[in-house]
């Protein structure tokens, strides 16, 4: 018998009335049909979200999942791993850029310390707003070996859905990261998910140069080669493709999916890594796309090959490449104005205006 876990559960429905009755209001809104574009079907898609016919958003949750990378033994990175400590510190104490946007949001920030190669100082470790998982320093270097175990990862799970599982009334869940090396993790996950070669999911990450770009593709395909993912059908293996060349903030993001869409949260993802995520948890739980929002189109080459594959229309293109969760907290007020047409613009009716032509 195979057993069952609480990832496969089925998602939250759409309320299929609340989305035709916001669809024939977006009729007699004072605009020609479809002159909003995008905005329209943001209104239409939360109204089916929220199961009301004039949706909004009023509470916002920013989790950031934090982890080092053991494959940052290959040399990967720009940037040294004691650098994803110092950014945990930094997001605690106001200072990076998703903690920027998170204030001016406002929305309810936390982060979560999935297990770092250099240690908190104890009084950052008792922030109020910090979570602390600690599954172990780090992965392991899944050029040399799996990632993590089997329990690890079932760890990483657990405290990702813990996190979605604790939220109050929330009307957008935002699922964030840290981890230096974890752009080598995710393209690792979109070459096996897409069955593509590295030398197609490989970017700059952080701002390697190009040895280092080479350097990084050779260790993914070696990596994929080792761990027999190469060439498979995304919907047999994904569990296994998280294991061997994931990371423990990456499997936290794809819990939190999969826990916020069974829950009824709409989901709006960040960049590259993220979106690494959202497609493990789609191959994991299908039903998880119906509650996905794409924030932008990272400036990660292989970002809009995932999108093009998950039929998503990302809302922003700004040359992001921070992650962190910043492009889609830059998303929010887009959204918010969105939903605000809807709800406030006048009917045909109500401003006296003609809607047919002479």
């Amino acid at each position: 018998m195979i057993a069952h876990y609480w990832y496969h559960d089925p998602v939250q429905t759409l309320d299929q009335e609340a989305l035709s009755a916001a669809r024939a209001h977006q009729s007699i809104l004072t605009k020609p049909a479809g002159s909003l574009g995008l905005l329209e079907t943001l209104a239409e898609q939360y109204a089916a979200w929220q199961g009301k016919t004039y949706p909004s958003i009023e509470h916002i949750a920013v989790v950031i999942f934090a982890g080092d990378h053991g494959v940052c033994a290959q040399g990967v990175s720009a940037f040294p791993q004691a650098v994803t400590t110092q950014m945990i510190m930094n997001f605690l104490s106001g200072g990076a850029a998703i903690s920027v946007l998170s204030r001016a949001l406002p929305a309810v920030f936390s982060v979560v310390n999935m297990g770092t190669v250099t240690e908190l100082p104890t009084d950052v470790a008792q922030h109020t707003q910090l979570t602390t998982v600690n599954i172990a320093p780090g992965t392991a270097d899944f050029s040399q070996t799996a990632a993590m175990s089997d329990e690890q990862l079932q760890m990483a799970l657990a405290a990702g859905r813990a996190q979605v599982q604790q939220l109050s009334a929330t009307d957008i869940f935002i699922g964030a990261e840290m981890g230096i090396g974890n752009t080598t993790s995710a393209s690792a996950i979109y070459a096996a998910l897409l069955s593509l070669r590295a030398q197609h999911v490989v970017g700059p990450g952080t701002g390697i140069d190009q040895a280092g770009i080479i350097r990084k593709q050779t260790v993914v395909d070696a990596a994929l080669a080792r761990h027999k993912l190469r060439d498979n059908s995304l919907s047999h293996h994904p569990y296994e493709v998280l294991r061997c060349v994931g990371g423990f903030e990456i499997a936290a993001l794809v819990a939190s999916y999969i826990a916020a869409a069974q829950r009824g949260i709409p989901i709006l993802v960040d960049g590259f890594i993220c979106t690494a995520a959202a497609l493990l948890a789609v191959a994991i739980n299908p039903g998880v796309r119906a509650w996905l929002l794409f924030s932008h189109c990272s400036a990660e080459p292989a970002h809009k090959i995932a999108l093009d594959y998950l039929q998503a229309r990302p809302l922003l293109d700004l040359g992001l490449r921070l992650g962190e969760g910043s492009g889609a907290a830059l998303a929010v007020p887009l959204i918010q104005s969105a939903l605000l047409l809807h709800r406030q613009m006048a009917t045909f009716s109500q401003a006296g205006v003609s809607d047919q032509h002479a």
